[in-house]
């Protein structure tokens, strides 16, 4: 008989993808909900892999410190239920007693108080081992908690932006930066604490990496379309890439008035658009977390991003995105 476990781990894409959905100001409800998981996951998700940052004291999720404690999880776990393949009594005690419907806490009770069998492992010990390779045979004998394959039904997905088209059809000029005229552009939003709609949509050039910022009054998707157009004034377009956010319903606006077809990530992989994501947490170094953007004004998004604009960046040899865009004929 097989046996499949139910839950799956929360894989690296998906902690990055999380870190970028709460800086967003997404609920754990929401997040569950775009990444196909349950409430619970993404709640016990930021609760143990959260870090408190010892400059500022503001615990937070971050992608990076979850994949490391997760790493290190996995590993302590992965040598928990070695004691019991290491003892074959141990081993056949457990196997015997669970064939007699005894659960892994009165396995785990019963070895504690009798000491003089010379053996003694936890409740977490025994399911670590029964969720383990070596374990998983026996599950069929757990009351509860056992491995049943997953019934899958076919769901009509529900398309919000019409006619999109995908990253994959992008040309590879966009891809690899080596034209100029391409652009990546997305939002960031004000703390839910504040109830307020207005946003920043922000505008990066993926070979200079020049950024501009405007402040809207709220995502609709109207609106949104003309801040971008308004920020790209008379510069050539040749292609934009975006995300899935129901504010990029008006992509064929956008088109229409420059000529250049608007690209969309994949679902849930921000990393895709990566040059306006690393902007958007250079933005929110002047502009933090918690931050309602009805009380910013555009000359305070300007001279930040102005700043952001002249500094040197690794990525262009150290010259600034300002240098860059000059040097290339984009302003």
């Amino acid at each position: 008989m097989k046996h499949k476990n139910i839950y799956t781990g929360l894989s690296d894409a998906e902690r990055s993808e999380i870190e970028i959905l709460t800086n967003k100001g997404y609920s754990q409800r929401k997040i569950a909900t775009a990444l196909k998981r349950s409430p619970n996951t993404i709640s016990r998700e930021i609760k143990v892999n959260s870090v408190e940052d010892q400059l500022t004291g503001v615990v937070g999720y971050t992608a990076k410190k979850a994949k490391q404690k997760s790493r290190v999880s996995r590993r302590s776990r992965r040598f928990q239920w070695q004691k019991i393949e290491q003892h074959k009594l141990l081993r056949d005690f457990i196997i015997s007693k669970l064939q007699l419907h005894w659960s892994p806490n009165e396995i785990a009770g019963y070895l504690k108080d009798h000491s003089e069998l010379g053996y003694c492992v936890s409740n977490r010990q025994l399911y670590a081992w029964l969720y383990s390779s070596r374990g998983q045979p026996y599950c069929q004998y757990l009351y509860s908690e056992r491995y049943h394959p997953k019934k899958r039904t076919k769901q009509t997905e529900r398309v919000m932006i019409p006619d999109r088209t995908s990253i994959t059809e992008r040309p590879l000029a966009a891809a690899d930066r080596a034209q100029v005229g391409h652009y990546e552009y997305d939002s960031v939003v004000s703390s839910k604490r504040s109830k307020s709609t207005f946003a920043l949509a922000v505008l990066v050039e993926r070979t200079s990496r020049l950024v501009s910022a405007r402040v809207v009054p709220n995502l609709r998707p109207e609106p949104f379309a003309a801040a971008i157009l308004q920020q790209l004034g008379a510069r050539q377009a040749r292609s934009f890439t975006t995300d899935n956010g129901i504010e990029n319903k008006q992509h064929r606006v956008i088109t229409e008035q420059t000529g250049a077809t608007v690209y969309f990530t994949d679902p849930y992989s921000s990393w895709q658009k990566g040059g306006v994501e690393n902007a958007n947490k250079m933005i929110r170094r002047y502009f933090p977390k918690g931050t309602d953007f009805s009380t910013v004004t555009q000359l305070m998004v300007d001279q930040a991003v102005a700043l952001i604009n002249q500094k040197p960046r690794m990525v262009l040899g150290f010259k600034s995105a300002l240098q860059c865009a000059y040097e290339k004929g984009i302003i």
